[in-house]
């Protein structure tokens, strides 16, 4: 059995622990990790910075003389030479690759894993400046991968007419790190969070993480202005978008990028917690769904705009609108919520913090992982998954070529990595 995950990642590890550090790091107790993130700018040769961030996690991150941001087709190069010298130096010839990006597909081609992963983390491919080879690589991808996940219900079903054997694994919480009854109020991340704050009045609304174009930027001016008396607070970095495009209000603050140790102090201060994301196709995420749970967690009353997946899980615990009148009239119900309707919510919110665990999540990639990697342990063996076609797999001794590859997708109704130049001019 390979011992080494490959794992070509759009965020950094050591960002915002999102979805790929939890499962990661979990599965980093039976795996040897290789985080390879996008490359940074550098002066000189390129050169790959290896950092060990754990007994059995290595990040490697290309520095390059190249401006292309992110996993560009004109940085691939000098990955594919990076990459290809760290696994001869290590004697690193039996993996599995991992993807949560689809731009980064192209680097397979040098590669021989065992097996394919593609973890589908969110709705990327309808954002503004999104490449606009995203969404073809997206489905070679998922034409030729052994394991497809998606972390939630929307992006499942918008990718099952590519892929009838996609496995819906939501992202879960971290309910320990938000629960207010485990939050050190004596800490100094606490500390710090009620200096940030104690200039704000109540009542506080306040939502953390990203702000990029997924937020809707005007519906929170309407939220401030319908109601100058209350306090919006936005804890996060601005991604993507130009900082004087935030709207500008007395009641509107804007405290940056945080620390993760210090947001659940800053939300254990909120009387209503936010989640202002734009209504179209883009923002068919779910991490929003994910951004629910940490408010659960933290036993907070929720705000949401009507997003699917927060609608089809969520629905009985957070308050849903389809405009800014009706998120108005949301938070206006929540600040008036009576004691026995607030321990009503806090207790059917536990209820989903407890269903979820990335403990949970990460077992059962492990065992998905474990089977489709057995299955190889059997030469020629015949398998027939939901929605697809029967394929004869290699064996265990058996390399993935490219041709095996092409073969793979080809049986799945999907591209081969070699074509994907010709698919995308």
């Amino acid at each position: 059995m390979p011992t080494t995950l490959i794992v070509f990642s759009p965020l950094r590890w050591n960002a915002m622990q999102e979805r790929p550090q939890q499962l990661l790091s979990r599965l980093a107790s039976g795996w040897r990790v290789l985080f390879v993130e996008e490359p940074v700018p550098g002066n000189g040769p390129a050169r790959l910075q290896i950092e060990a961030v754990a007994p059995t996690v290595e990040v490697l991150r290309a520095h390059t003389p190249l401006p292309a941001a992110g996993f560009h087709d004109d940085q691939l190069p000098l990955l594919r030479a990076l990459l290809a010298g760290h696994l001869r130096a290590h004697g690193i010839d039996d993996y599995v690759v991992w993807f949560a990006t689809p731009l980064a597909l192209p680097l397979i081609d040098d590669l021989q894993p065992r097996a394919v992963v593609y973890d589908c983390m969110d709705e990327l491919s309808s954002l503004v400046g999104a490449p606009h080879l995203l969404h073809q690589r997206e489905a070679a991808l998922l034409g030729m991968a052994d394991l497809a996940f998606a972390s939630g219900p929307s992006l499942c079903e918008a990718r099952s007419g590519l892929r009838g054997d996609m496995h819906c694994l939501p992202s879960a919480v971290d309910a320990h790190a938000w629960s207010p009854a485990t939050l050190d109020r004596d800490s100094a991340e606490a500390l710090a969070a009620a200096r940030l704050q104690a200039h704000i009045a109540g009542p506080r609304l306040g939502y953390c993480g990203a702000i990029d174009e997924r937020i809707d930027l005007a519906l929170l001016a309407r939220l401030a202005d319908a109601r100058p008396d209350w306090q919006i607070v936005m804890a996060g970095p601005v991604l993507g978008i130009a900082a004087g495009s935030l709207p500008q209000r007395d009641n509107l603050h804007w405290l940056g990028s945080q620390p993760g140790e210090r947001l659940a102090h800053l939300v254990s201060a909120w009387h209503v917690c936010l989640m202002p994301f734009k209504l179209h196709p883009a923002v068919r995420q779910a991490s929003a769904a994910t951004k629910a749970l940490e408010y659960m967690a933290a036993e907070k009353p929720i705000a949401s705009t009507a997003l699917p997946d927060v609608s089809a899980l969520y629905a009985d615990v957070v308050a849903l609108a389809d405009d800014a009148p009706g998120f108005v009239n949301a938070c206006t119900r929540l600040l008036g919520e009576s004691g026995a309707a607030q321990a009503a919510r806090v207790g059917a919110m536990r209820k989903h913090v407890e269903s979820t665990s990335w403990d949970a999540t990460a077992e059962r990639i492990a065992a998905l992982l474990e089977g489709e990697l057995c299955e190889y342990r059997l030469p020629g063996a015949l398998r027939v998954g939901p929605g697809r076609e029967a394929r004869r797999l290699p064996s265990a001794s058996m390399p993935i070529n490219s041709d095996a590859r092409a073969a793979r997708g080809g049986e799945r109704g999907g591209i081969g990595v070699e074509n994907i130049g010709a698919s995308l001019s």
